[in-house]
């Protein structure tokens, strides 16, 4: 990586009164001139940009007369003067399709009679030339890459755009109530600080956190999309096991990575690629362990699509390609559980019904065991099971891996399904190593099974269905795949 241009050069001149010190008067002259027109002309809308315009449109009748200002967030520096690769919010992304650094939509309300709002994103233009910016700033198009230009992105987004960076004035001078999404760009909130109130704001994220509840045509094709690649992903996974007894985990984890990389934007989340014991920490992302012939690998991954939509799915995979006896036991045990979870997913059904359904079916399991006293009622009412199925049994998926999640409860956890939802299904067992109340030889063994359910006018669609859940099926599965 290429450092600045003050840490490689000696200092040419002193250019007075110059913007950039060492840049002579004629070196600076020279990049002014001599560079093509590289506008896009006769640009096409992107694909989500009609849906974007019902979801404004939506929020605008949500909040009637309101300036609603939402952002898209800023780089974050990863140490020094590197930086994390952006991500924009998910609500800006929802809103626009844009994913640019420093991006801004803002809805401004109409004159009353009028009602509605005018939306407008603010952007980063392209590097200005005359200045020196697109080759002597850190973030000038030489350094880091063409921005569109504003006439570009309002014909690929479909919504008027103006320079981001004469917002600020412009909300510090705005009256009437405001909105806006807080936590992803501290000058908008800076400019805005008394104007806004922590619980309207609250209300504008939670409103958007519900609107993604009930996916459009659009977002389930993506996450079919998602599923898809991170199901090609699993079977990278498998060809390579060999490779990865080898090494470590890592070997895993980077297999994964690179089919995300080349069919979509990014892993959804960090690739869970815990081998042996490490399968019992539920979020085990240090990905550092030995793999064993002889031990499960469980691998909690998902592919990101190039429109911020994730997979999540998890599969528990004997690394030599059988289930011991044991193994199998406990593995068969989970998919029933899932099998019954699945079938409880359903339009008009509680949301709390398909972890319901899971966990009874382990705390059955659990008792006909030994490893906890019954009756099952007991064991339920007592949530005694849960030293073993320690997590709830899934949640919504969409943009965010862990969706909706500034939801209300009554319109998530205590809420119903409907057409459109979709979530994941993924009840597990996990026997701690150092867990003295089960036989010794179960100590260790985790097995969660996880897949992407869409719930549908009838009943549900397993998206990731491709991915065999059986256990004879898995090893059928890994054989052929391996063979390939």
């Amino acid at each position: 990586m290429p450092e600045t241009r003050e840490e490689t050069e000696e200092p040419i001149k002193q250019r007075k009164n110059g913007l950039y010190p060492g840049v002579s008067d004629e070196l600076a002259e020279n990049m002014k001139t001599g560079w093509a027109d590289t506008e896009l002309r006769g640009l096409e809308p992107i694909a989500q940009a009609g849906h974007t315009a019902e979801r404004r449109a939506a929020l605008s009748a949500r909040f009637p007369g309101e300036r609603l200002v939402v952002p898209a967030g800023n780089l974050k520096t990863r140490s020094n003067d590197t930086e994390y690769a952006f991500r924009a919010s998910t609500e800006y992304a929802y809103l626009t399709g844009d994913q640019t650094q420093d991006g801004v939509l803002v809805l401004e309300p109409r004159p009353e009679a009028h009602g509605g709002h005018d939306a407008t994103v603010y952007l980063l233009p392209r590097s200005d030339r005359e200045n020196g910016e697109f080759w002597l700033d850190g973030q000038g198009e030489l350094w880091v890459g063409r921005r569109h230009s504003l006439t570009e992105a309002e014909q690929l987004l479909g919504i008027p755009a103006k320079d981001v960076r004469e917002l600020t004035a412009a909300l510090g001078e705005a009256t009437g109530p405001v909105r806006c999404v807080r936590g992803h760009d501290a000058a908008v909130e800076a400019a805005l600080t008394d104007k806004v109130t922590a619980e309207r704001d609250e209300e504008l994220r939670v409103y958007l956190s519900e609107a993604r509840a009930v996916k459009d045509d659009f977002e389930i094709g993506e996450l079919q999309k998602a599923v898809d690649s991170t199901v090609r992903g699993f079977e990278d996974v498998v060809k390579i096991l060999d490779k990865a007894e080898a090494t470590s985990e890592r070997y895993i984890e980077g297999t994964f990575f690179l089919r995300a990389r080349v069919e979509g934007n990014d892993i959804g989340y960090g690739s869970i690629c815990a081998a042996g014991p490490h399968a019992t920490t539920l979020h085990w992302v240090r990905n550092d362990g030995d793999v064993r012939s002889g031990d499960l690998l469980l691998l909690d991954a998902g592919v990101e699509t190039h429109t911020l939509y994730t997979a999540d799915i998890t599969r528990t995979l004997p690394i030599n390609g059988a289930f011991t006896d044991l193994q199998r036991k406990i593995y068969d045990a989970v998919y029933e559980a899932q099998e019954a979870g699945i079938a409880a997913v359903r339009p008009g059904a509680k949301y709390r019904d398909f972890h319901d359904a899971s966990q009874r079916v382990l705390a059955e399991k659990l008792v006909e065991w030994g490893l906890v006293e019954g009756p099952v009622e007991k064991v339920l009412e007592l949530g005694l099971q849960r030293r073993w199925t320690l997590h709830g049994t899934g949640h919504m998926l969409g943009m965010d891996v862990h969706d909706c999640a500034a939801a209300r409860r009554e319109a998530y956890a205590d809420g119903t399904l409907e057409p459109g939802m979709c979530l994941t299904v993924e009840p597990g067992l996990y026997f701690q190593a150092d867990d003295l109340t089960v036989p010794e030889e179960y100590r260790g063994i985790g097995v969660r099974i996880e897949d992407d359910i869409l719930v549908t006018e009838d009943g549900n669609l397993n998206l990731s269905a491709a991915l065999p859940r059986r256990s004879d099926e898995v090893e059928d599965w890994m054989a052929r795949v391996k063979q390939d």
